[in-house]
């Protein structure tokens, strides 16, 4: 069974307003290692749009070199589409059907090494149903004051145990827990 692993970046606030972030080399570094642990990933609409539109190749003119790293881990990675909207997709992507949470389960049944999530609205919905076994949150020492909370609005607890932390230079932390 794969393990399906969710990371977000957000501001003490509890914003996950990706604008809010100051992105970095060792942010990116260790994104692309755990995008690296992932056999494929998964993505509702605006997350697949915005990772698409940044990550695709061919790197656009003034990125750093840094970056490369983590746009061609994204980039190679089979991906898997949840949205009612989407009649196509490329890049490496294929949509799921209307059941997701079947699709998602399946694909966890699956072996492999494991499954990689992001963004908000889908990742709090599979939250809701049960299927996220990992979760990183990447804490970032900025207070946003606006911007979506993160699983704002989810209806039911998910308890969780620490398994691990990660300081960054930057003074951001991730805390990785495990679903309990």
């Amino acid at each position: 069974m794969r393990p399906l692993r969710y990371s977000i970046n957000l501001t003490l606030d509890g914003s996950c307003d990706h604008t809010a972030i100051e992105p970095d080399e060792e942010l990116h570094q260790r994104a692309a290692q755990m995008i690296e642990r992932a056999d494929a990933l998964i993505f509702g609409r605006v997350t697949y749009g915005m990772m698409e539109e940044g990550w695709r190749g061919p790197a656009p003119a003034g990125r750093p070199d840094w970056m490369e790293p983590f746009a061609r881990s994204i980039d190679a990675k089979q991906k898997y589409v949840v949205s009612s909207t989407l009649d196509d997709v490329d890049w490496n992507a294929e949509l799921l059907p209307d059941d997701f949470g079947a699709a998602v389960q399946r694909l966890k049944d699956e072996p492999g090494d494991g499954l990689f999530t992001g963004g908000v609205q889908l990742p709090q919905a599979l939250a809701e149903l049960g299927l996220i076994d990992e979760y990183e949150l990447v804490v970032h020492p900025r207070i946003a004051g606006h911007g979506r909370r993160f699983f704002e609005g989810l209806s039911q607890h998910v308890d969780l145990k620490l398994v691990d932390r990660y300081e960054y230079a930057s003074g951001a932390v991730a805390l990785t827990y495990e679903a309990r």
